[in-house]
């Protein structure tokens, strides 16, 4: 029999233990003007099983910021994806190819603004634990295939395995978590709500959001999702059973993500957020998008419209322009469409309170 879900319920605050930072943790603890200083950003490494690696083969390691032990963070960052020999290639130094990095060096969380800031009032997640989990494997943490690429490099694209590594260790340290929010970014997005409903199916008494961010205008188109999401990277196999429930390789596509999720478990709260006319967002699945150039926000708009025509609720934040970061700049507290400020809608988000939908009335850059 399933277990009930309390979702949110504040009269459950079992004590959990918070576990000393590591010595070698790093740490930034500026203080607010004429304040008490704030405990600044603190990072530890976590080690991942000997499964786990990046796409060259190399060691894979996420890392984590221990604070409150009942409210948690799972950020997927986001990074290259590849699907042949010519965008997975390794030509450059550790492992890296002209563009991506294909071993976890260059990707630890160094950044100390936006979202990271934890010394900001206005920071909904200031006080939050974080577990932080870096894309090095080409494939959007989805995949779970060794894949030999002809005249090409053999890719070890194991984003689904290093991910649920991460998450393993999230139920285990946090296991009387109230709160999770799984935010993803970029290409990091794409699999949130995946990640989302296993937190879900980890922790089945807390309440869990999923923020996915810039990756509204990914595809939903057979040929991508057979070709690169089931061939190249063997998500559809790697996926659990709930999430390809009923679904064939060619139907299940990026939009299929939020409305199987959804359907598994109505509880989640269910977010994004996407600048209309992001040149990046979509750039490397652009081929299979309509028109030439694509537009991407009306490929924005109507994914979003086939997973609500599913009956999963989505709610939305478009930004107009081209902008592109977000979760490492001060655009994550300065955003601000119709009166509603992208932060306070984040945290209304996070709060079990989402509000409504916001999108730009001029969205052209």
């Amino acid at each position: 029999m399933a277990p009930t879900r309390h979702r949110g319920d504040a009269s459950r605050r079992p004590s959990a233990p918070r576990r000393a930072a590591a010595a070698a943790a790093v740490v930034l603890a500026p203080a607010l003007a004429g304040c008490t200083p704030v405990p600044g950003l603190e990072w530890e490494t976590v080690a991942a099983p000997a499964d786990c690696r990046c796409a060259d083969g190399s060691p894979f390691q996420f890392w984590e910021r221990q604070a409150d032990a009942q409210r948690v963070v799972l950020f997927l960052n986001g990074g290259g994806v590849c699907w042949d020999a010519k965008t997975c290639a390794f030509t450059g130094e550790h492992g890296e190819s002209d563009v991506y990095d294909w071993s976890i060096q260059g990707t630890e969380p160094e950044n100390r603004n936006g979202l990271f800031d934890v010394t900001r009032r206005d920071n909904p997640f200031a006080d939050w634990s974080f577990v932080y989990v870096s894309s090095c494997t080409g494939d959007a943490h989805l995949g779970a295939r060794a894949q030999e690429y002809a005249d090409g490099p053999t890719v070890e694209h194991r984003g689904a395995v290093n991910g649920r590594a991460a998450l393993d260790h999230l139920a285990a340290q946090y296991p009387d978590a109230t709160d999770v929010v799984v935010i993803g970014k970029t290409a990091g997005s794409v699999a949130a709500p995946i990640y989302g409903g296993l937190v879900a199916d980890r922790l089945p008494d807390a309440r869990v959001t999923v923020l996915g961010a810039q990756s509204g205008a990914w595809p939903d188109h057979p040929d991508f999702d057979a070709e690169v999401l089931d061939a190249s990277w063997g998500a559809y196999d790697a996926a659990p059973g709930w999430a390809v429930d009923g679904l064939g390789p060619t139907e299940w596509g990026v939009p299929a993500f939020w409305v199987q999720a959804g359907r598994h478990d109505p509880g989640l709260v269910l977010g994004r957020f996407d600048y209309a006319y992001d040149p990046h967002a979509a750039s490397e699945v652009t081929a299979w998008l309509a028109g030439d150039p694509p537009d991407l926000l009306a490929q924005v708009d109507a994914n979003e419209a086939t997973i609500e025509a599913s009956g999963v609720p989505l709610h939305s934040f478009t930004a107009p322009g081209e902008g592109h970061g977000l979760f490492e700049q001060d655009a994550f507290y300065t955003i601000e469409v119709n009166g509603v400020r992208l932060v306070d809608w984040i945290a209304d988000l996070a709060s079990g309170e989402p509000g409504g939908d916001v999108r730009c009335a001029d969205c052209v850059p």
